[in-house]
């Protein structure tokens, strides 16, 4: 049984993201846990002339999540295929987001986070402030970041960028598998360099680490020039028709090229993408 965490602000990227995760995880038995964090700075839709005290407020804010989380349930029943694999729960929590994340992640042994972002403006904060970006580099858990116009179809082929700089842990690399084996996915283990030259003595090492590991799966590398990483995952992406990009949180600053773009037009693969991040 798999616990699959799915935080939500109500928006329809978060919908979006859930829509994904219910595909994704279809032949698998799942508890769905949808968690919406309510800060001070949240209050909207309250008159808060009439509340006095921070302890009515949240009360408040935590009465509204409640009865749209139950919108929500009300919704997939509706809109969604109802799947018996499938159990949802519903957690409202009055508290700083990461900190609400990591709780969760503990308390309900959370396998994987499902959450969603926005196109331009989503992946241009991506690592600098937004609730995706910190939770992709300050919560210790896989996270699968869904775009705003990712739709999910199959999983045929998924894209490894890696600078084979480090090694990776075979409990790291272990949620890819688990998507290889449960999609029959053909893995393309992409490097990227500057200027054209030969693996050194460590990289050709974790090169071969990562040939045993996954042996039993359809896997390929792919040694690629180029000047500018991000453009040349873009172009690699848009090649072979990636279905998925997984990358390990650990490798930050290379991790950090490929997602801060700067213009939107060298974007438009973020949109539609999902990226699987991976942790220690």
């Amino acid at each position: 049984m798999k616990s699959i965490l799915l935080p939500t602000d109500f928006s329809e990227n978060s919908w979006n993201a859930i829509q994904y995760a219910l595909s994704f995880f279809k032949k698998s038995n799942c508890h769905f846990y949808l968690l919406h964090v309510n800060r001070f700075s949240n209050l909207a839709s309250v008159d808060s002339s009439y509340i006095t005290t921070q302890e009515a407020i949240k009360e408040a804010q935590t009465k509204l999540a409640k009865k749209q989380l139950r919108q929500y349930l009300k919704r997939i029943s509706q809109e969604l295929s109802h799947n018996k694999k499938h159990k949802f729960y519903t957690l409202t929590d009055y508290n700083f987001f990461i900190e609400s994340i990591r709780n969760h992640v503990k308390e309900k042994e959370i396998d994987m986070i499902v959450m969603g972002t926005k196109g331009a403006s989503g992946i241009k904060n991506f690592i600098i402030g937004s609730n995706t970006g910190d939770v992709i580099t300050k919560v210790p858990c896989t996270t699968l970041v869904v775009p705003e116009n990712a739709k999910f179809n199959n999983i045929n082929e998924i894209a490894f960028p890696t600078d084979l700089s480090i090694s990776y842990h075979i409990q790291t690399l272990q949620p890819i598998s688990g998507v290889l084996d449960e999609f029959h996915s053909f893995l393309r283990i992409l490097h990227i360099s500057k200027k054209e030259k030969d693996l050194n003595v460590d990289q050709q090492k974790h090169k071969e680490l990562l040939e045993d590991y996954f042996v039993n799966n359809d896997c390929s590398f792919h040694f690629l020039t180029n000047d500018n990483i991000e453009n040349a995952v873009q172009y690699f992406v848009k090649s072979r028709n990636i279905d998925m990009i997984a990358m390990v949180a650990k490798n930050l600053n290379y991790f950090q090229r490929i997602l801060f773009l700067p213009t939107i037009e060298e974007i438009s693969y973020h949109t539609d993408v999902p990226f699987l991040v991976l942790h220690e």
